[in-house]
């Protein structure tokens, strides 16, 4: 029990700083609890399908070579997990009539990511220990807030936008790379120090990620209001 505890808290630590941030009209909580459900559960139904797609369409040999790896990184699980979470908030949240504004994005988007990452977690958590849960409160689970965060950026733009389809992308794509970069640098384990790129990429994603959260509350309709 203590270490599902030790899984989850990072978690609803990231949700709770997401949700005081959506400072101007706040999410139904019922919605917000529904997204993080899919997350947890089809998302990872998604990724566990697209995974067993590419083990028969790229199989990889047990040796690895850095081209593998980036295979593995970016279009294996960068892609299937981030697609996942994507098709989530493509079709459930961003049709809802609450989506109301460009930081919407920002906040279905997270939490579908800490759904999905709460899943992963346990797992791992399970797996290693309280040392595994230490090391993936401040690593992997940011990790994915982050790219929750870059991609509701642009989702939630696109709800609002007549470049609908392309700014959805721009979001998916660049999720995408930033999980793939971030993973890459930890599967080349066998070269000495690469694993320093996951921190640097970690660290450029969540300054995109307080800027895009900045920029969302600073255009949001709902400020003017909330001033009056």
């Amino acid at each position: 029990m203590d270490l599902i505890i030790y899984a989850l808290a990072p978690v609803f630590v990231i949700i709770f700083y997401i949700y005081l941030k959506d400072k101007y009209e706040k999410e139904p909580k019922r919605l917000l609890f529904i997204s993080f459900l899919l997350g947890a559960v089809v998302s990872i139904l998604i990724t566990t399908s697209l995974y067993s797609v590419f083990n028969i369409a790229v199989p990889l040999t047990d040796k690895l070579s850095v081209m593998q790896q980036f295979v593995q990184a970016f279009f294996v699980v960068g892609f299937s997990e981030e697609l996942s979470k994507y098709l989530i908030v493509l079709l459930f949240a961003q049709r809802r009539k609450e989506f109301n504004e460009p930081f919407d994005g920002i906040v279905y988007a997270v939490m579908v990511s800490m759904g999905f990452a709460a899943t992963e977690n346990i797992m791992y958590v399970l797996n290693g220990g309280p040392t595994t849960a230490l090391v993936r409160a401040f690593t992997a689970v940011p990790a994915h807030a982050t790219f929750g965060i870059l991609m509701g950026y642009f989702m939630g733009k696109a709800k609002f936008s007549k470049r609908r389809v392309q700014l959805n992308l721009a979001g998916l794509l660049l999720a995408i790379a930033f999980h793939g970069a971030y993973d890459f640098f930890l599967f080349i384990k066998f070269i000495p120090g690469i694993w320093v790129g996951a921190i640097a990429s970690l660290v450029i994603g969540i300054a995109l990620s307080r800027k895009a959260i900045k920029r969302h509350q600073n255009n949001s309709q709902f400020k003017v209001k909330d001033e009056i």
